[in-house]
């Protein structure tokens, strides 16, 4: 019980200082501030925001856990996000920026047609409703482990209390509040998981050169898996899938380069994404350095390995013999990952939903838009709920394994309509499209279950350019068709 009333204190000491930097961004804000954030963001606090926005309570958790199964191969994927950000910032950026656009889906309905646009627009607001909902449910679930189920309180206790939090924080300073509280969260993920190392280290009784001797000889620190093409970790499936997954799920991303196109020009935003993805490889390193560290304190303590790896986290941090500032900073390292990822999460599908799907933004007023704006925001949080109870109750796969194969599924046609809509001039049918991104994926799912039963092969995140592949070959049968205006990407 004093457990469960530690963790509440660091929830309501952390919740009151993100109402404080959200009330300070949000004043004075309107449906610009909300949507772009008047794009007068400076690049380095954006930056510095960009760090940790990746970083959700997924990675908090299932990212050290992950080390005793696959040790270090997700880096061989943080390797080709970096060449992803400067493919975003080269390519992508300049054309959003001179489309001046709210979404970027709306390049979409300038380059195909309507069709096209809302399909884009739905994939991302499925893509993000089932990302978000994943991200959070690990923390709705540690929280009920350690706080809530302890107080005899039900999940779904749990998940309400959260989603209000989030909910209450965002509805006004939209991604200005978004930005502003991502670099609070960006500071308190970096300090909490190199102190957790600290005392971790303490506790085992290393100097820092036993630590680092120790890590390196461990087997679950193997980071370049060249040996055996089949299996999910082999180096290239990994490094070529990060590239793409980083352009579908940060350039294609509503949610993420919304808070990029909150800088003033597109030279900023630029400078941006490449210090800030170059960053995030060295801090994903920080927790799987730790992982490793947790698994070395499980062997030298015999502490029973948890049915789930996601688990390894919270078990040592709460162990008897780990001094209970360690599960504080778990605790705050966890909530500043998890609402600041969620927050951002509600805010984009807000955007998109009113923007794209609604298109409110040309036909009502400014005070009419706010109302809806307010509504849409309120709605996406009883969603997003609904699925976290849903997925909490019928997930048996680690969370961030999760998380990419349904990205796999969901941003490969958006990234395949992108793809053709920047390199190939020739219209399509735009009627058609829909149907064209919904074959992809069942499709692939086909092609992904034969080569597992026929072969042994294990698809692996490369399944999302399966996707943008079927998606553009089938743009191209069904070009040809007649449209009057071609957005133009120079």
């Amino acid at each position: 019980m004093d457990k469960a009333w530690i963790i509440i204190g660091v929830i309501v000491a952390y919740f009151a200082v993100l109402l404080i930097i959200s009330y300070i961004a949000g004043r004075g804000s309107d449906n610009s501030t909300f949507f772009t954030g008047n794009r007068k963001v400076p690049w380095i606090v954006v930056a510095i925001a960009m760090i940790g926005a990746p970083i959700s309570g997924v990675t908090f958790i299932s990212v050290p856990g992950m080390v005793v199964g696959k040790g270090y191969a997700y880096l061989q994927m943080c390797l080709g996000f970096i060449v992803g950000y400067f493919t975003i910032a080269w390519v992508l950026i300049p054309m959003f920026y001179r489309h001046n656009l709210i979404s970027i889906y709306g390049f979409l309905e300038k380059r195909f047609g309507n069709s096209t646009y809302k399909t884009g627009a739905w994939f991302f607001f499925l893509s993000k409703m089932l990302g978000a909902a994943v991200r959070f449910f690990v923390v709705c679930a540690v929280l009920q482990l350690l706080v809530f189920g302890p107080l005899n309180l039900p999940f779904y206790f749990t998940v309400i209390v959260t989603i209000a939090l989030i909910w209450l924080y965002t509805v006004q300073g939209g991604v200005k509040s978004v930005i502003w509280t991502d670099t609070l969260k960006s500071f308190c993920l970096i300090m909490s998981v190199i102190l957790c190392i600290f005392f971790v280290m303490s506790n085992l009784g290393f100097s820092f050169k036993e630590m680092t001797t120790a890590i390196a000889n461990h087997p679950t620190s193997q980071m370049f898996f060249f040996e055996n093409l089949k299996e999910g970790t082999y180096f290239w499936k990994q490094f070529v899938a990060g590239v793409f997954m980083a352009i579908a799920m940060t350039g294609l991303d509503q949610d993420m380069m919304q808070r990029t196109l909150a800088c003033k020009d597109s030279k900023d935003s630029q400078k941006n994404m490449i210090v800030s993805g170059i960053i995030q490889f060295f801090v994903i390193a920080l927790f799987l350095l730790l992982g490793t560290l947790l698994a070395i304190y499980m062997e030298n303590k015999n502490v029973e390995m948890p049915a789930k790896t996601d688990d390894i986290f919270a078990t040592v941090a709460f162990h008897d013999d780990m001094p209970i500032i360690v599960g504080i900073l778990f605790i705050l390292g966890l909530v500043a990952a998890a609402y600041s990822a969620a927050g951002s999460a509600l805010t984009s599908l807000t955007t998109s939903f009113t923007v794209d799907i609604l298109q409110a933004h040309k036909k009502d007023d400014a005070e009419k838009l706010t109302r809806k704006r307010k509504g849409v925001h309120f709605f996406m949080s009883i969603i997003m709920g609904a699925v976290i109870v849903i997925f909490y109750y019928l997930s048996e796969q680690d969370a961030i394994s999760a998380v990419y194969t349904l990205a796999s599924y969901t941003y490969g046609p958006i990234l395949g309509l992108f793809v053709y809509g920047m390199f190939f001039k020739k219209p399509v049918h735009d009627k058609w499209v829909p149907a064209i991104c919904i074959l992809a994926p069942c499709l692939s799912w086909c092609i992904q279950w034969a080569l597992k039963q026929t072969f042994g092969y294990e698809t692996s995140f490369e399944l999302l350019l399966m996707n943008a592949f079927l998606t553009l070959i089938g743009l191209l049968c069904i070009s040809g068709g007649k449209k009057e205006t071609v957005a133009q990407i120079d």
